[in-house]
């Protein structure tokens, strides 16, 4: 079985063997040259499972000798030295799929895993960040602005900037050499309900058959907190006998913690409480993912209009209705509020401003009327004092 056959090409032979994947044998080809003053035997292929020909060997043998070619051993090793790059390279797509493992798995990492797909992978997965051009970038916001709005390419540039930080910080990756640019967006939205509009939600919510529902909204409208901090509320983040509410890693940050009112002590004390830990449950009495459908019904039978965010919008008129009695300063609301700096607060100064300019004319009216009746006195005691 191993004894050489020769073939018509010089430098050309075969030997049968068990065939590979086959019944019977085949030929497996060898090449025999000289290079650097050595005599060479490298083997070429087999007959079947490489598709081997004499002729084939013989161009592979001319190739070797030439230095055009290199040997199956130094291809392997190639191969596999390649590989070894590859697994050391810290593309996008590699750090992306350590990144997800630290995220919280809520809605939003959802929403986030969907512009990877759609946005990011396609266009930088299998690079390194070192490798990604200011000219690709661009020409990715100035496509998805073709379609999507600047809030929506702003979050999905966002993304690309958490997943290389997120290299960076941990000595995986190099920094981009630029800074990507990102569409200027008005996010400073307040969502004010008008006070007809706050009396038909609170008749909607009070109608409402799902009680859970209709207390989440409650609580969000009393508390403002946000809606991924209702649906992760547990009994015991609740401290009745201190009357305060724990707050867990609002936006992915350190616990807080802010007062429970009496409204909202209101709400929770006459909740119906299941066997869950959770105060707003989804099923199996499991943390609740989504209550859009329920909030909505409500939003859509009181009226208000369709780019109301429920638990959002109640949020944003809990800390309007503080900022507009100007009673509350800013400091004060962003603790309320559990916003880390005072930035995102800022978006209701103009209200406190209006609150503190009433209260300035107020005051100048009062001392206005007050100099004019003091006035009004001093002359008639002159007249008659005259008289």
């Amino acid at each position: 079985m191993n004894k050489r056959h020769k073939t018509s090409y010089p430098g050309v032979y075969y030997r049968e063997t068990k065939r590979v994947g086959g019944r019977g044998t085949e030929k497996v080809y060898y090449i025999v040259f000289k290079k650097d003053g050595k005599t060479r035997e490298e083997k070429a292929g087999r007959q079947y499972a490489d598709d081997m020909t004499p002729a084939k060997a013989a161009r592979i043998r001319g190739e070797r000798i030439e230095g055009r070619r290199l040997s199956r051993k130094e291809l392997r090793d190639q191969e596999r030295a390649e590989k070894e790059t590859v697994a050391s390279r810290w593309t996008i797509a590699r750090l992306w799929n350590e990144y997800i493992q630290e995220r919280p798995q809520n809605h939003a990492l959802i929403t986030d895993k969907n512009r990877y797909k759609h946005y990011i992978e396609v266009n930088f997965g299998p690079k390194e960040p070192k490798e990604i051009t200011p000219l690709e970038v661009d020409r990715l916001r100035i496509n998805l602005l073709k379609k999507k709005s600047p809030q929506t390419v702003k979050h999905i540039l966002n993304l690309l900037t958490w997943i290389i930080n997120y290299g960076v910080k941990r000595n995986l990756c190099e920094p981009l050499p630029f800074h990507i640019k990102k569409p200027e967006v008005n996010n400073q939205t307040t969502e004010d309900l008008t006070t007809e509009q706050m009396r038909a939600l609170l008749k909607a919510i009070d109608e409402d058959e799902n009680i859970q529902a209709a207390n989440l909204m409650k609580l969000a409208l009393f508390t403002g907190m946000r809606r991924g901090e209702l649906l992760k509320l547990r009994w015991d983040d609740i401290d009745f006998e201190r009357g305060f509410i724990r707050i867990r890693d609002p936006k992915g940050k350190t616990d807080q913690s802010i007062p429970l009112n009496g409204p909202a002590r209101n709400v929770l004390e006459s909740h119906v409480r299941t066997d869950s830990v959770f105060v707003f449950p989804g099923q199996e009495g499991k943390q609740r993912k989504s209550i859009n459908k329920q909030v909505n019904r409500i939003k859509e039978r009181a009226g208000l209009p369709k780019d109301f965010r429920p638990l959002h919008g109640l949020r944003h008129a809990y800390a309007s209705i503080l900022a507009s009695s100007g009673q509350v300063d800013l400091y004060t609301l962003q603790k309320l509020l559990t916003h880390k700096s005072p930035v995102m607060t800022q978006r209701y100064a103009h209200l406190r401003d209006e609150a503190l300019r009433r209260a300035s004319d107020l005051a100048g009216q009062l001392l206005s009327d007050n100099g004019s009746q003091k006035a009004k006195v001093v002359k008639l005691e002159g007249t008659s004092g005259g008289q």
